[in-house]
C-alpha cells in the first residue's frame, strides 16, 4: 500500500509539461566535461606513448640492445620488415616481432 501511495506522489499532474528538456541542458555540460577529462588524462597520453614506441621501433638498427615484452635481453643482429633477429647469448639467435620490443636499452 505504501509503494502505491509513493508511486502516485511521484507521478506528474495531468496538465504539467514534461521537464526533460531542462535536464538535458543541465547534464550536457557535465557529460562534455567527463569526456574531456577522459580524453586528456587517458586517451591522449596513451596515443603519445604508442607514437613514441612506434618511433623507437622504426629507428632500431644493428647492435642496439633491447628488452622484449617477455623480458628477453638481446642485441639486434638483423632488422627485417616485421621482425628482428636478436642475439641472446653466444651462438643463440632468436627472431621476434618488432612490436615485442619494449625497451631500447642502449643504441649504438
Amino acid at each position: 500500500m505504501y509503494l502505491l501511495t509513493l508511486a502516485f506522489a511521484q507521478s506528474q499532474t495531468p496538465g504539467a509539461a514534461p521537464a526533460g528538456g531542462a535536464n538535458f541542458l543541465v547534464l550536457f555540460p557535465m557529460y562534455l566535461l567527463i569526456f574531456l577529462v577522459f580524453y586528456f588524462f587517458l586517451i591522449r597520453p596513451q596515443q603519445k606513448r604508442e607514437q613514441e614506441k612506434q618511433s623507437m621501433i622504426s629507428q632500431l638498427k644493428k647492435n642496439d640492445e633491447v628488452i622484449t615484452s617477455g623480458g628477453i635481453h638481446g642485441t639486434v643482429v638483423n632488422v627485417k620488415e616485421k621482425t628482428l633477429v636478436l642475439r641472446v647469448d653466444d651462438n643463440v639467435k632468436m627472431e621476434v616481432e618488432q612490436s615485442a620490443v619494449a625497451v631500447l636499452k642502449k643504441a649504438r
